[in-house]
């Protein structure tokens, strides 16, 4: 395949209508084959537009990465239309053209396909083959026609992006790889084939029933048939149902950081905020009137600790005092009554004794202290406030204390929850957002429930056909064993068993030359430092490992990023040849994610030899002035500037790159 020309009109970004020539071409007195049509661009100008308009008009809805319904692809058809600049300019019609040349059953012709939209309507779809319009098809043969001629499929290991690129880099589970391979093994004529003999087989059988039992047979057949056809409805639902499912849930995402941009996260903490504030300040009451209560008690005495101390020693004095007076007293009394029994006893040396003795008991109480009582409080009060001092006030003082530091720890988080409630903002500036959330979460669950329902409806009806099926085998191996079959009948039995030798062996042999071309693709690209890898493919399972040079099964997610792409880029090489399809290979921004080292693998080993056609859709920062003037020049067919007029909001292309290639005008 060649594609020769695309033709644009109100495609996007794209005003009016544009020709674009990507056909290669040789230069004077230069056989050497230039394949690379360059495109440049900067981001937003439309580089994408060119690859999305091919895909476009090769497959209509299947153009796009998801399962869409009728009503969807119009949708998506309209947005697609070139909304005019900013001077009011509207169009209500797109058009993609596509012509390129194609070689069926060992003949080369050329075909045009011109796929034409309204606003709100469906495409209409008209294929040419020599400049002869097709006679006889509608829009479903026509797209048929070009699935037949170029399967999506196997469009999708040539035509892609480095977002495809990265998705495939970075697929862990190998589910992209299992289907890319099962795909190109192009066994659909051969699964045809056997599908073809088994109605045969069938016919055969049924001819031998009686008329009874082929009508039962035909009934389980129709009804084997409308149970298929159902079941594949219900999957085709659940899968549109799934997709659904996803998007809500992307819009929820959006709606959750909308919200939460505006404050939505303290609107929604703003309930329980204040009844936080409103237990705080009960436990802020509760820590004052405890503050107080010890205020009321023993705590004013640790409060000044020396003239406690002082207090303690004046009454400790004072009681020493009262006991010294109250000695004195009893003493004087005794002495007033020794010296009566003396006097009247009449002894001069009693007497002389007793006045020895008052002197030196006079002596001893002269040691004694002296002074006002100035608080007269008994040894009991004294000791009470001994007790109060020197033990209750300290641990009143630790009660404080403790009471203090949690009353400043309320506050501290009464100041917090009040400053969260004030940058909540108001309920009816967010009602929109949460009314919008509640029914997207509604919306969501239903749309679950509805996908676990199809999926359940999908599995009893298909059971319903396996019984069918099982009856109908019955039948078939009743009248088996009932009758003798023709020659041609056990022909075809063989044959089905002959065909699925041939699948078997032929998936082998397509699994070990994908791993053989993995290995020289991988090889040609990767840096000397890389890991040296092979694939190994299971021919049963598709499932794809990567080993090193030792047999190590490597685990994907140990690759560096630069290793990544090159081992996805080298797969799609590898896809592409083992297809044996020779179709043009076009790359949408092929280096964004790449190291220097590895762009020069891919400026020098790939992109010269990916195709005998290859389009390439890069930025200024990708293929550069370096890569352009010194390495691409002898691979460059021509290039196209896509330059974006910001005014009219749409694109124009001219001949030429970013940089002159050579002072020959490309």
């Amino acid at each position: 395949m060649l594609i020769k020309q695309l033709v644009l009109r109100n495609y996007r970004v794209f005003n009016g209508t544009h020709v674009i020539d990507l056909a290669p071409k040789k230069r004077e007195n230069n056989d050497n084959p230039r394949p690379i049509v360059l495109f440049g661009g900067l981001n937003g100008a439309g580089k994408t537009s060119i690859l999305s308009a091919i895909r476009l008009a090769l497959y209509g809805r299947l153009a796009f990465s998801t399962v869409i319904q009728q009503q969807e692809y119009v949708d998506e058809l309209t947005s697609l239309i070139h909304n005019g600049s900013t001077l009011g300019e509207h169009h209500n019609e797109a058009s993609v053209e596509l012509v390129f040349t194609y070689n069926k059953a060992g003949q080369e012709a050329e075909f045009t396909v011109t796929r034409t939209w309204q606003r709100g309507k469906k495409d209409k779809l008209v294929l040419q083959q020599d400049g002869n319009l097709i006679q006889g098809l509608g829009y479903d043969q026509c797209q048929g026609f070009l699935n037949e001629l170029i399967p999506h499929g196997i469009a999708d290991l040539f035509f892609f992006d480095g977002e495809k690129i990265a998705e495939l880099a970075e697929d862990e589970s190998g589910n992209i790889l299992r289907t890319a391979v099962r795909r190109l093994l192009g066994l659909d004529l051969i699964e045809k084939l056997r599908n073809d003999l088994m109605i045969f087989i069938k016919r055969q059988q049924s001819g031998q029933l009686a008329e009874s039992q082929q009508k039962k047979l035909s009934e389980l057949e129709m009804q084997m048939k409308e149970l298929a056809f159902k079941s594949e409805q219900y999957l085709e639902k659940a899968d549109f149902t799934k997709n659904r499912i996803d998007l809500i849930a992307q819009e929820i995402v959006q709606h959750e950081a909308l919200l939460n941009a505006q404050g939505g996260a303290f609107a929604q903490t703003k309930t329980q905020e204040k009844q936080k504030v409103e237990s705080l300040l009960k436990e802020k009451d509760r820590l004052e009137k405890a503050l107080r209560h010890e205020c009321d008690n023993s705590l004013p005495y640790s409060l000044a600790p020396k003239t406690m101390n002082s207090l303690l020693e004046q009454i400790d004095i004072e009681m020493k005092i009262k006991q010294a007076n109250s000695f004195e007293k009893e003493l004087n009394q005794f002495l007033t009554q020794l010296k009566q029994e003396i006097s009247f006893r009449s002894s001069s040396t009693g007497k002389i004794a007793a006045e020895a003795i008052e002197d030196n008991l006079n002596g001893y109480l002269a040691s004694k202290p002296k002074g006002d009582v100035l608080f007269d409080i008994s040894e009991r009060e004294a000791g009470m406030i001994q007790q109060s001092i020197e033990l209750d006030s300290k641990k009143a003082w630790q009660r404080f204390d403790l009471y203090r530091t949690q009353l400043a720890e309320v506050e501290e988080q009464l100041e917090q929850s009040a400053a969260n409630i004030a940058r909540a903002p108001d309920d009816e500036q967010l009602i929109g957002i949460f009314e919008k959330l509640r029914e997207l979460d509604r919306k969501l669950e239903d749309k679950r429930q509805e996908y676990r329902t199809l999926l359940e409806d999908a599995k009893q009806t298909k059971q319903l056909q396996l019984d069918c099926a099982r009856q109908v085998q019955k039948a078939h191996d009743t009248a088996r064993n009932q009758h003798s079959f023709s020659s041609a009948f056990t022909n075809a039995h063989e044959t089905i068993n002959l065909l699925d030798r041939y699948s078997e062996l032929l998936t082998k042999a397509r699994v070990k030359t994908l791993s053989s071309n993995f290995e020289i693709a991988y090889r040609k690209l990767a840096r000397k430092e890389d890991l040296q890898l092979n694939a190994h493919i299971n021919p049963e399972t598709f499932d794809v490992e990567l080993v090193d040079e030792n047999e190590k099964v490597i685990n994907r997610k140990l690759l560096s990023a630069g290793e990544k792409q090159i081992y996805a880029i080298a797969i799609l090489e590898a896809l592409a040849k083992t297809s044996g399809r020779d179709l043009p290979v076009i790359i949408d921004t092929p280096l964004g994610r790449l190291d220097s080292q590895h762009r020069d693998k891919l400026i020098n080993h790939y992109f010269p030899y990916a195709s005998h056609q290859v389009v390439l859709l890069s930025t200024d920062t990708e293929v550069d002035e370096r890569y352009f003037v010194d390495q691409l020049r002898d691979d460059i067919s021509h290039a196209y500037e896509i330059i974006f007029n910001a005014r009219t909001k749409s694109s124009s292309l001219k001949p030429g790159y970013f940089w002159e290639l050579t002072k020959e005008a490309i």
